[in-house]
């Protein structure tokens, strides 16, 4: 509950200050699977990934991130592309990692309610759509490397 009350604190922010933010997400996809996340805050499937720190390299954030909301350390990792979000009244920028290679040696962190793989063409209807638009497009071949989330 505590979270939730922070992330709509978070909202009110962007609302006044229209902060400008760089994030990135790990599609992490097996045989034929991609791990999905849903967190406790907010409704929905999503890629794991989150906010880049202060000092921190894409590739860590990326890495850290998959190890915080799945439990996994990532293998070798390859930049799919850069997007852009200018929803709830904030500029999001996502760099987005893809990996193939990924074993799972912890547990996700609280944030996380649930965490899943999904058939590739069989992903949930509650996928938020930035992250729909990417898993398409791999499925399809035709990845774009830039664009709006």
């Amino acid at each position: 509950m505590f979270i939730r009350i922070l992330y709509y604190g978070f909202r009110i922010y962007c609302f006044f200050f229209r902060p400008v933010r760089i994030g990135v997400r790990a599609m992490m996809i097996q045989d034929g699977k991609v791990w999905l996340v849903r967190q406790t805050y907010m409704p929905g499937w999503f890629m794991p990934g989150g906010g880049v720190k202060r000092g921190e390299t894409l590739e860590d954030a990326a890495r850290r991130e998959a190890r915080e909301e799945t439990g996994a350390a990532l293998g070798e990792m390859k930049l799919l592309g850069a997007y852009t979000n200018f929803t709830e009244w904030k500029t999001d920028h996502n760099v987005v990692f893809i990996c193939h290679e990924f074993e799972f040696k912890g547990k996700p962190d609280s944030e996380i309610a649930e965490l899943r793989a999904f058939p590739l063409d069989e992903l949930p209807d509650d996928l938020w759509l930035g992250h729909k638009q990417r898993l398409q497009e791999y499925q399809s071949g035709m990845l774009r490397q830039f664009g709006e989330w």
